[in-house]
């Protein structure tokens, strides 16, 4: 477990600190995802099918998940605060190469690589925030810093996609070069010296879900509605597009409001995860499968698609928050090394989702990603439902009571 003890940096530089990490957080999202609002534009300038170019989102996640328990543990000695800026400097880089690549190929081994530096820093990050603050903040910070999830699907990518429609996907990507070099200077002057303190090994980060037998369930339960969620969302707009001729503004309006619904449901989630954490997780993923549901049935005009982005916004927003907290409820002692495994899989999980509906879509059809998203949603619903309810340790309950204050 984290143990973090009174820094003694001052309480402005420490939550200056955490607000840096939570811009670091929204920028690695921003880039992972940016793709999905731009798929169509993307596709049709480098000339190749709307799935292949969802593959910009599966390298990215096969990358951050299979590489972050060997890049984690070979980087157990390096000062976080050094590691997360040569994080980001890749990141700007990778952004700047994506926007005038000339090529497909080159796009592809481009985001592989930043995908490895994502995976690192999804585990490392959270933890860094904690350690800024006195031991009574610390989950007020990863609380804070998670928030950049919701900032990015808020913000980020709608922007992205309205960037793209006064300009191109290359200005878009370009602009974001920018972004990640700002923050690197941030983090480079704000961000105290963090050394190395729970580091982990890579046969540690290996061998815990096998002993774990909680978090080995919990981890297949998120792998599966990971799945089924970005089968499905990664085109979303290409699904609009096919379903009621939205325009690229109106597929920015439509992102902004599921951003907009996942900050909801993530603010919602943050007291009933207090209440009753599995629940929670048990309620959004039924909410999600509502959601897909609803898109293959009203989703074919305008406000049937709004209403069923706004369920499925608030239910993957509550899903999001209440899967980190069943990872490290199912591995308190083990803060790095769970984050790890919840790293690996979920990001495995969005490569694959983008891949597996890339498929789908290219073969039978947009909706059937669709289709996908509902029959892994429903599989992780069942697992979930079939798992004996534990009790949360206090650590959790604890971190939970304040996330939700």
């Amino acid at each position: 477990m984290v143990t973090i003890a009174e820094r003694p940096h001052s309480a402005l530089r420490s939550w200056l600190g955490v607000s840096v990490i939570t811009a670091s957080l929204f920028t690695f999202v921003t880039t992972e995802l940016m793709p999905v609002g731009l798929l169509t534009p993307i596709s049709t300038s480098l000339k190749i099918e709307v799935g292949i170019a969802g593959l910009m989102v599966t390298l990215y996640g096969v990358s951050a998940g299979l590489g972050v328990p060997f890049i984690v543990a070979w980087t157990r000695h390096v000062n976080r605060r050094v590691l997360l800026s040569t994080l980001l400097a890749i990141l700007a880089l990778g952004n700047l190469i994506t926007a005038i690549s000339p090529n497909f190929p080159l796009v592809l081994t481009t985001r592989l690589i930043m995908g490895f530096a994502n995976g690192v820093f999804w585990a490392i990050g959270v933890g860094m925030a904690m350690r800024l603050v006195p031991d009574r903040y610390a989950s007020r910070a990863s609380a804070v810093a998670l928030s950049g999830i919701s900032i990015a699907t808020v913000v980020g990518i709608p922007l992205g996609t309205f960037l793209e429609s006064l300009s191109d996907w290359r200005t878009t990507f370009l602009i974001w070069s920018g972004l990640s070099a700002v923050v690197f200077v941030l983090v480079a002057t704000i961000v105290p010296s963090l050394p190395s303190d729970n580091a982990v090994s890579v046969r540690e980060v290996f061998s815990l879900p096998v002993k774990n037998v909680r978090l080995r369930l919990v981890a297949t339960a998120v792998a599966l509605y990971v799945l089924g969620h970005f089968g499905a969302y990664t085109f979303i707009r290409p699904f609009a597009e096919d379903n009621t001729s939205a325009s690229a503004a109106f597929i920015s309006i439509l992102l902004v409001v599921y951003g907009v619904s996942g900050a909801a449901g993530n603010f919602v989630a943050g007291y009933t995860v207090n209440k009753n954490l599995r629940a929670t997780f048990i309620t959004a993923c039924v909410g999600i499968l509502a959601a897909l549901l609803l898109l293959l049935t009203i989703g074919h005009t305008k406000l049937g698609l709004i209403l069923s982005v706004i369920l499925w916004g608030l239910s993957f927003g509550g899903a999001n928050l209440s899967q980190i907290n069943l990872t490290l409820g199912a591995a308190p002692d083990k803060f790095e090394a769970a984050m790890s495994i919840n790293t690996l899989g979920y990001n495995t999980s969005i490569a694959l989702g983008a891949l597996f509906g890339g498929l789908f879509a290219d073969n039978f059809g947009v909706e059937s990603a669709v289709w996908f998203g509902v029959a892994l949603t429903a599989l992780s619903l069942v697992i979930t439902l079939g798992t004996r309810k534990r009790t949360a340790s206090p650590v959790v309950d604890e971190a939970l009571a304040t996330t939700g204050s």
